[in-house]
């Protein structure tokens, strides 16, 4: 029960709804002692401009997640409209090639020496700077160190379907 008498919500009705929130794509990667790792994530936010701060969630299953605790750093590639096939890899299902293989994508060194996709619509390199567990996952907070933009549109998830952002005009506007 919660503060209000109430249950949780199930857990399939909670997956349901979340569907609906459409959210951009990434790739977090992070390399060092413990390894190359890259992993696709929808969680990805700005926590503080003043000092600049980002978050991602990470299962903690996953062995990105302790990878990128070992290795003290990650980076954030916001992938571009383009980029459905590095989405894919990295989260598991390829439809060409290798799970999580770098070697099938085009990738440059960040100023970390981190791995960042070549044309991203923006990347960022993180020191981690906090990081907590909650429920299934780990959120690492990372102080950026870096920061670069791109200029592809961005790709988007929402109802299990990769998307493109539309413009409105006024004439489209509903």
């Amino acid at each position: 029960m919660n503060a209000m008498g109430k249950p949780p919500v199930a857990a399939e009705h909670f997956i349901a709804a979340m569907g609906l929130a459409a959210t951009g794509v990434s790739v977090v990667t992070t390399d060092g002692p413990q390894g190359r790792f890259g992993l696709t994530v929808s969680a990805v936010s700005s926590v503080s401009a003043d000092p600049p701060l980002i978050l991602v969630c990470i299962n903690r299953r996953s062995p990105a997640a302790a990878a990128v605790d070992a290795n003290g750093l990650f980076a954030v590639s916001i992938l571009g409209a383009g980029h459905r096939a590095y989405a894919e890899t990295f989260s598991g299902r390829p439809r060409e090639g290798r799970p999580f293989d770098f070697s099938h994508h085009a990738w440059r060194d960040g100023d970390t020496g981190l791995p960042l996709v070549e044309d991203a619509t923006a990347a960022f390199e993180c020191e981690i700077h906090q990081h907590l567990d909650a429920g299934t996952h780990r959120i690492f907070i990372g102080r950026v160190v870096a920061a670069h933009r791109g200029s592809a549109e961005p790709l988007v998830y929402c109802n299990r379907a990769f998307r493109r952002i539309v413009h409105l005009t006024k004439e489209t506007e509903p």
